[in-house]
């Protein structure tokens, strides 16, 4: 077998990972096909033709339905390729509604920088005409290769790729899950893998104890809310922004936070929390068993749901203390840039950033302590308190990382460490070296290595 690194070696977004056989007409697939992300949504490099004859691809594999994971889907299909794409349904159900969403800011981007759209609405829905549903542990012959799914507790309907050829096994991670996640299952444990290809997003870092995390989350709550500030939550409409209902939503029953108004301000995040709600057979077996049927775990009286632009625009309008949830996570579009271009001027007022932040992002600027941003064509400066919470982030850390490698350990022959930054990826190279003994490696973009 041979994999081929076209995204995802050396960086974050942008993943596409090929593994071919190698014998006469041997099978080809792929591992995920995403946008490349930075400063926007769509870096100039995702309007690059791909770099493979995708007339010889038999199947594309979704991971989980991120941008940086699926993004390019609809220009595959646009550029030729006909053949099934793969998925578990809930991946299905969002991958169309954040792909929907992205066209929208991608638009826009390609009208201001006079570049052609990478792809159109019909290109997203001839994608969907070739997506297919599986679920975990629900094989499925491509040609002399055996697929499986199992779960990886990153985000709702999120799945590890195995692929079984000649008594050998290989395991795509896509993005594992911070485990244990309040409503998703744990990354589930896979014990024999020859060829492991792991995520590195926080390889070189560990989180805050989930406890801790909560602890903070409060603390930064009640602080802001004595200060009669704002609290400004830049959020993932996926995944991210559900803890976080799910969390306020418990703080508030127990007492622990002042009941203020929680504006969530984001159309594509009520959007996904109602698929949420669709697909509770994902959720863990205790939360299913702790509430009646028909309870909203994500619902609460204080939660307000702005719609329309002008529900938006009318939250600055509310002088009390307050919270404010809207997208993107990494404040790199979206209506949280009109939230901090009004909030982040006033030291009352608190951002909290609770994930990855992307290099070139406004997000990563703001993290990195830029004291003026540019902000919509202008000059902001920075007076807001700027909080970090590592322990929200989806991902596993650097020390759960090693144990998820050290599960497989007495089988495994190799592990390609990426979808990562450099720093990160390495790092995590040299810890599976040394701890467990076994060969790693961090790939090259558009390096091949055979297996």
């Amino acid at each position: 077998m041979k994999f081929t690194f076209y995204g995802g070696a050396g960086s974050v977004t942008g993943v596409n990972i090929m593994l071919s056989s190698e014998k006469e007409n041997g099978a080809k697939i792929l591992f995920d096909c995403g946008l490349v992300q930075g400063e926007k949504i769509g870096d100039p490099k995702n309007h690059e033709p791909f770099s493979y004859d995708l007339k010889t691809v038999d199947a594309l594999f979704i991971s989980h339905a991120h941008i940086d994971h699926t993004g390019r889907i609809p220009k595959l299909v646009k550029d030729g390729y006909r053949g099934p794409i793969y998925s578990t349904a809930p991946t299905k159900d969002i991958a169309r509604l954040l792909l929907s969403d992205s066209l929208g800011i991608l638009a826009k981007e390609s009208e201001r920088d006079h570049l052609p759209l990478i792809y159109n609405e019909a290109d997203v829905e001839k994608a969907f005409s070739q997506w297919r549903t599986l679920d975990y542990h629900q094989p499925v012959t491509i040609k002399d290769f055996v697929v499986n799914f199992r779960d990886a507790g990153h985000v709702l309907g999120s799945a590890m790729t195995e692929v079984s050829h000649d008594g050998k096994k290989v395991l795509f991670t896509g993005d594992l899950g911070n485990s244990p996640a309040p409503f998703l299952p744990d990354t589930e444990i896979v014990k024999d893998v020859d060829y492991l290809l792991v995520e590195s997003v926080y390889g070189d870092r560990n989180h805050e104890h989930r406890e801790d995390r909560k602890k903070i989350l409060a603390q930064v709550i009640q602080e802001t809310m004595r200060q009669k500030g704002t609290l400004v939550v830049p959020t993932f409409s996926f995944e991210r922004t559900q803890e976080l209902l799910f969390e306020i939503r418990n703080m508030m029953s127990l007492s622990s936070i002042p009941l203020v108004p929680v504006y969530l301000d984001s159309p594509l995040a009520i959007k996904i929390t109602d698929v949420y709600r669709h697909y509770m057979d994902f959720y863990k077996q205790t939360l299913k068993k702790s509430f009646v049927i028909g309870d909203d775990i994500f619902g609460f009286p204080q939660l307000q749901q702005t719609l329309s632009t002008e529900e938006s625009k009318g939250i600055f309008s509310h002088k009390g203390p307050k919270i404010v949830i809207a997208g993107s996570g990494m404040s790199n579009g979206g209506r949280i840039v009109h939230h901090e271009k009004n909030y982040l001027p006033d030291p009352n007022n608190t951002l909290l950033i609770l994930g990855y932040q992307a290099p070139g992002t406004l997000g990563r600027r703001i993290q990195d302590g830029n004291k003026t941003v540019h902000i919509l064509g202008a000059e902001v400066p920075v007076r807001a308190k700027i909080v970090s919470i590592g322990g929200y982030s989806a991902h596993k850390d650097s020390d759960h990382l090693l144990q998820f490698v050290s599960d497989s350990a007495d089988s495994l022959k190799k592990v390609f460490v990426v979808l990562g930054e450099p720093k990160s990826s390495l790092f995590l190279v040299q810890k599976i070296r040394d701890y467990l003994g076994i060969s790693a490696v961090m790939p090259r973009d558009q390096e091949s290595i055979i297996i």
